[in-house]
């Protein structure tokens, strides 16, 4: 009995990790971190925004604006939108993939 009941919960744990691993983060929060100090935090300080206070990076903005995925994140970075400038030509896609993982990872933990 007690092996069967081990075997469940190790399954789920096992399937848990495995749903999330499908949908981590394929950048390095840590690199990306540095990248949005030195060209976002300016207007993106602690995942407001100065310009339009309701276009945040907070989950329920990002999820608003239909924003809550890597892609979506590298999308508005490499190609801005309204008054955010587009930084394609100025960050590589290595850094545009790791800000786009700090900041949903800084979104999904509450900034």
């Amino acid at each position: 009995m007690f092996k069967k009941i081990f075997l469940a919960l190790f399954a789920c744990i096992t399937l848990a990790f495995a749903s999330f691993s499908g949908t981590a983060l394929a950048g390095d929060a840590a690199s990306g971190a540095g990248v949005f100090n030195a060209n976002c935090a300016a207007c993106h300080a602690g995942g407001n925004n100065v310009v339009n206070a309701a276009k945040t990076l907070k989950i329920d903005a990002l999820k608003a604006n239909d924003k809550y995925s890597i892609e979506a994140i590298k999308y508005q970075v490499t190609n801005g939108y309204g008054a955010m400038p587009a930084f394609g030509g100025k960050l590589t896609a290595e850094q545009i993939e790791d800000v786009a993982t700090y900041v949903l990872s800084q979104a999904d933990s509450g900034w």
